[in-house]
């Protein structure tokens, strides 16, 4: 806009034209902001605050009477209060970098040039720290008076100007840093030969275990296989002794329920039928006593009383001999009453055969005993 500037934010606008009193400072200082400037009556500059480098190198002399060629950077700028900006742009609004950056390069390299001279070599290699901040120090009034102010001032390098002084005290520690890494290095060597020592033994080591499990394993796969052949003919033995063991016991079952059919078809039943004749006989030969009784007393009716009389004995008898007797029965209750019966009526058809043979008999007797039949 016309008659309006505003300075870059690394930047002061000066504005020079405006009559000043006595005291006052020789034109307007803006800065973070813009101003109106009247043109053809008023001129407006600008004077750079940014950060600005200058690098030295001098060669100083020691107490010691030994030259050291020293490098050093500084980091400067203008100072940010409005009496470091007015000096600063009084001196440096022209040529700004080049003369900012020559100036303070000799400032600093009196400076350096007149410390140096007070310290020996030790103390510089020693005390760098403290040579860079005696300079800073003594450099800040001269820096201010021009309105410039030292962010950081560092020494670079510090050589001897190939007098050898600088190795010469570095000769013992290197020697003992040699040394120290000589005998490190040769540790480490021995540690190391040891260390591989140590991983061939290992290495022997597993390889014998793994050949000894090799082994082992191979000792168990033939095993397991030749096991293996042998389990098909095992199983097979195996299966036919069970089917001969089973054929075993299904014979001897049928033995057995042959034995048991044998004896209830043919053992039990001859059984009965000898018992049952063996109680027949004797039933008859009770008869006969009875009827050799009845006939001595020559009484029919006696007899006939007698046998009747001995008939319950002899159903009696028949009974226990079929309770004996390993009969089967079938119809339950129903089967033996059927049983019963059947003795009771053998009982009383043997007591008729009895009479019709013990009769004549009696009538013989009773006729007289020159009579017979």
């Amino acid at each position: 806009m016309l008659g309006y500037n505003v300075p870059e934010p690394d930047e002061a606008m000066l504005i020079s034209g405006k009559k000043r009193s006595e005291g006052a400072a020789p034109f307007d200082v803006v800065v973070g902001h813009g101003k109106w400037a009247m043109p053809f009556f008023r001129k407006v500059r600008f004077l750079s605050m940014a950060l600005h480098e200058a690098s030295i190198r001098e060669v100083c002399v020691t107490t010691q009477g030994i030259q050291l060629n020293v490098r050093a950077v500084i980091a400067h700028k203008v100072g940010s209060d409005l009496a470091s900006i007015v000096n600063a742009g009084q001196r440096f609004i022209s040529e700004q970098e080049d003369e900012m950056n020559q100036l303070t390069g000799q400032v600093f390299s009196g400076h350096l040039r007149s410390i140096v001279g007070s310290m020996t070599v030790e103390q510089i290699i020693r005390e760098r720290d403290t040579l860079a901040r005696q300079v800073l120090e003594a450099s800040k009034r001269e820096m201010g008076s021009i309105g410039l102010v030292v962010d950081s001032f560092q020494i670079q390098s510090i050589d001897d100007m190939d007098s050898g002084y600088i190795n010469a005290l570095a000769a013992p520690n290197i020697a003992k840093v040699q040394r120290e890494a000589a005998v490190e290095r040769a540790r480490a060597d021995q540690e190391a030969a040891m260390a591989q020592q140590e991983s061939l033994r290992n290495q022997a080591d597993y390889e014998r275990e793994t050949a000894i499990k090799r082994a082992e394993i191979k000792s168990e796969t033939d095993k397991a296989n030749a096991e293996a052949a042998q389990a098909g003919p095992l199983a097979e033995a195996r299966v036919t002794q069970e089917i001969i063991r089973e054929q075993s016991l299904l014979a001897q079952a049928q033995a057995d329920l042959r034995e048991q059919q044998l004896i209830s078809e043919v053992v039990k039943p001859a059984e009965a039928e000898a018992r049952r004749t063996r109680i027949l006989a004797e039933a008859e030969a009770q008869a006969v006593e009875i009827s050799s009784a009845a006939a001595a007393k020559n009484n029919r009716i006696a007899l006939d009383q007698q046998l009747i009389e001995q008939l319950p004995q002899l159903v009696a008898e028949a009974a226990k001999g079929l309770g004996s007797s390993n009969l089967t029965v079938f119809n339950g209750a129903e089967g033996v009453n059927e049983l019963m019966a059947g003795v009771v009526t053998q009982g009383a058809a043997l007591l008729r055969s009895l009479q019709d043979e013990i009769a004549p008999r009696v009538v013989d007797h009773a006729d007289g005993p020159g009579r017979a039949r």
